[in-house]
């Protein structure tokens, strides 16, 4: 092994010390102007009579390298003065044949666009992107090799599109506001150019995008030229009210089934500098944050959840380093609460499980050498559990400290993709609560021709002032090698932990004490066939063995197909399979417990979303070694446009299982384990309705339920084997679980950055200990519970402090 090991990385450090020639970039010059077009579709403005053309657009899918036709052409056209840049774009094409559908902003749904990526620092590696469609409809970005494309970022810009009988129009104008760039005096950019020709499945670039070459920022043209532009004040306020009633039938003597409040804040953006900003929220209201997909969890982990809440998702690139920031620890998922004040004979009246954000704070930005900075820091507030004692006296009790969360991020940007990081992470913890802190440091080099690359991390936790966990450090690091671009990629990666490393203080970590090495082999074929457009195939092997004391946990095969056809239907064939692991974390106690072997089979059948009804779904068997286990699961999505304004969606997911063997309470210091059947079904319904590109309904319907029926039970053994138990008999282990959701929000963008929201929640959920038969009655049962009913009707203005001036 180490001689394998080390032959790959001679050969791989030889070809990365052989530099290739990189295929010549697009070169646009660019034109300064002193009158500025009107942005409204029209390129008549004389402004653009002589301004450079960049045409001559190259097919990325579905046929790489293809030039556009002449009948479908794009033609581009930029000027720039000391306030903006302007492009006009004009898009050759049937005026039947161009597509529009009206969806909210950031989004692009059925319609055709054009969109522009600058790389302002010319480093290859980080863009902002600005896209409208042909119906008008915004869609900007940020680019990075962390979370590749970052669609939460926003900017405040202006666009305006015409459709005519030669196809279709669009100008923009991105102020100097909505970019960071260097103060030189004449200074080149990175940039491309796409468009999606959304109806024909077709989209190219100005510059060629190879899809065998990893990145995509880093394969942009050159925009030339630019003189004596200088970075404004940047500095906006976007100052909301907005108020909230909800109910929900507590029917308990001194708490109020109807509560309302009138909430207001400020979201502040301010530009230190050309390169940094500093972005602000002040007593924040996330009463509109779409509510959280909430499941059955039978695992001995912790169920991760999306993050819907813009500021924590909006520019948190340089955050997201290390895999060491899980942001719905801030207010939505705390990691620590002290019940220590509540009594046994105490009555739980209220128990919140959310903390009040009372601010939070980002400074971040790249420097024009390439280094990037950022700082985050968030405090939340005193949470308070109400509880009753036996005389009916009521009291608060501190469940959980006033916190403060803090990041500070360190990345260098290199040449060649390249980059170095450093980023520490740390909570605080007012009172007896314990403090954390996590730091690590990053690589990752990749060679001239960005075709082969090294990274590694590694990682340090450190918890004090624990009464619980007592002050410890933990280790943590991580190693990768392998080629990256071409057809045929693969990797080799390692991943170690010790049984201290914990960062899920402000981190998203399941377990540690573990050392695990995975290999990946991949090819893709992407020059289309006869009947295909596209081919992926791929297999991986992971190992892993605890660190502590270096027993085997499991060995996984996870192959895989993928193929796109001519008609732009898809297909996906994986597996797994799994011989007899040691699972040291179902047993709830340290025991190891011989998981069962095992091997999944599942087919994905994905349709062409162009089409106004479009649908697919899969199929998936998995099969267990052990008392005959298998799992089903069966999906089927369809999509509906009625028209350009009203469009449906309906998600059906269905997975019985059958003889399935997981623990399931503790007797004593023993693990119990019981043999059980187990139902999932999940129906979501979403819809929409868009008045114009500014204003409209959205409308998501969720319900979940879940079951486990057990039917035997048994002891796990000190051989980690299951033997029949055969005590007490086991009472309220069973489970029947549903969850009941509607998010109904109108959205109208009255001018640009600012909004008017108004937001219906219904939720119900119910948690039992006994089994409830029928799909039909567990729907009819959660809807007959009490529910939580709110609106919320919310204001944001936004201000840009040098429009202001002006008035």
């Amino acid at each position: 092994m180490k001689f394998s090991l080390t032959s790959l990385i001679l050969a791989i450090s030889v070809t990365i010390s052989v530099a290739q020639n990189p295929t010549p970039k697009k070169k646009l010059t660019a034109s300064r102007t002193t009158i500025s077009p009107k942005i409204d579709g029209n390129l008549d403005d004389a402004v653009w009579a002589n301004a450079a053309i960049a045409s001559d657009f190259i097919e990325l899918r579905p046929v790489p390298g293809r030039l556009e036709p002449k009948d479908g052409r794009t033609e581009i056209k930029m000027l720039y003065d000391d306030y903006a840049i302007y492009i006009s774009a004009r898009m050759y094409d049937n005026p039947d044949s161009v597509v529009h559908e009206l969806v909210s902003r950031d989004e692009i749904g059925n319609a055709d666009f054009v969109g522009v990526v600058f790389d302002t620092f010319l480093d290859g590696v980080n863009g902002y992107g600005f896209f409208v469609t042909a119906a008008g409809v915004q869609f900007d970005a940020k680019y990075s090799l962390i979370g590749d494309e970052d669609a939460n970022w926003n900017a405040v810009w202006e666009s305006s599109v015409k459709l005519d009988d030669k196809g279709w129009t669009a100008e923009m104008k991105i102020p100097y506001s909505a970019l960071r760039f260097s103060s030189k005096d004449i200074q080149n950019w990175g940039m491309n150019v796409t468009r999606k020709r959304t109806g024909k499945n077709r989209q190219t670039f100005w510059n060629n995008i190879d899809p065998k070459v990893d990145g995509f920022v880093n394969q942009s043209g050159i925009l030339e030229g630019l003189k004596n532009i200088k970075a404004p004040l940047r500095l906006s306020f976007s100052p909301y009210v907005s108020t909230l009633i909800s109910n929900y039938p507590y029917h308990t003597p001194g708490v109020k089934n109807t509560q309302a409040s009138i909430n207001g804040g400020m979201d502040v953006k301010y530009g230190i500098n050309q390169s940094f900003t500093l972005d602000m929220t002040l007593i924040p209201d996330f009463g509109q944050v779409q509510s959280d997909y909430r499941v059955l969890n039978l695992t001995p982990f912790e169920v991760k959840f999306n993050e819907n809440r813009q500021f924590f998702t909006e520019g948190t690139e340089l955050f997201n380093k290390g895999d060491l920031f899980y942001s719905k620890r801030i207010g939505s998922i705390p990691s620590y609460f002290d019940y220590s004040g509540v009594k046994s004979t105490d009555k739980i009246i209220k128990n919140p499980q959310e903390g009040k954000i009372l601010n939070a704070t980002k400074v971040s930005g790249r420097t024009a050498k390439g280094l990037g900075v950022g700082l985050f820091n968030a405090v939340t507030n005193t949470m308070f559990t109400e509880v009753e004692d036996p005389s009916g006296n009521r009291r608060n009790v501190e469940s959980q400290p006033l916190t403060n969360y803090n990041i500070f991020v360190l990345d260098q940007s290199l040449k060649n993709n390249s980059s170095i990081s450093v980023i520490n992470t740390n909570v605080l913890r007012q009172g007896k609560a314990y403090d954390a802190n996590v730091s690590a440091a990053l690589f990752n080099i990749s060679n001239k021709s960005n075709k082969y690359f090294i990274s590694g991390a590694g990682k340090m936790s450190y918890v004090t002032d624990n009464p619980v966990k007592e002050n410890r450090s933990g280790y943590s690091y991580e190693f990768g090698i392998g080629k990256k671009s071409g057809s045929f990629t693969f990797n080799y990666e390692q991943e170690f932990s010790d049984s201290h490393f914990d960062p899920s203080d402000m981190g998203f970590y399941t377990n540690n004490n573990f050392f695990d090495q995975s290999v990946n082999f991949a090819y893709n074929q992407y020059k289309p066939g006869k009947w295909y457009n596209q081919i992926q195939a791929w297999t991986e092997i992971e190992y892993s063995r605890r660190y502590r004391p270096g027993d085997y946990q499991s060995l996984g095969f996870f192959p895989g197909l993928y193929i796109q056809y001519k008609n732009f239907w898809s297909t996906e064939l994986n597996a797994n399979v799994l011989p007899e692991s040691n699972d040291f974390y179902e047993s709830r106690n340290g025991q190891v417990y011989k998981a069962p072997a095992s091997y999944r089979v599942g087919i994905y059948l994905n349709g062409n979303r162009a089409k106004p009804y479009n649908y697919g779904g899969n199929i998936v068997i998995q099969r267990l070694d052990l008392m005959n286990g298998v799992s089903y699961n069966y999906y089927f999505y369809q999509n509906l446009r009625v028209n350009d304004k009203l469009a449906f969606g309906l998600d059906l997911n269905y997975q019985p299982s059958y003889n399935f063997v997981n623990w399931v309470a503790k007797n004593g210091t023993q693990a119990v384990f019981s043999r059980y059947d187990r139902n999932t079904v999940e129906n979501t319904m979403d819809a929409k309705y868009s008045f114009s590109n500014k204003m409209g309904f959205q409308l998501g319907v969720r319900h979940y339920w879940s079951d486990r029926r057990n039917k035997d039970f048994y002891l796990l053994n000190s051989a980690g084997r299951l033997d029949p138990y055969v005590g007490a008999a086991l009472q309220n282990v069973d489970r029947n679980y549903n969850v009941f959701n509607i998010d109904l929000m109108y959205r109208w963008q009255f001018s640009p950055g600012s909004e008017l929201s108004i937001t219906y929640k219904n939720a119900a959920e119910t948690n039992e200990n006994f089994y409830t038969k029928r799909y039909g009655r567990n729907i009819d049962y959660v809807l007959s519970e009490p529910q939580n009913n709110s609106l919320s009707i919310k204001v944001l203005y936004y201000i840009d402090y040098l429009n202001l001036i002006k008035r």
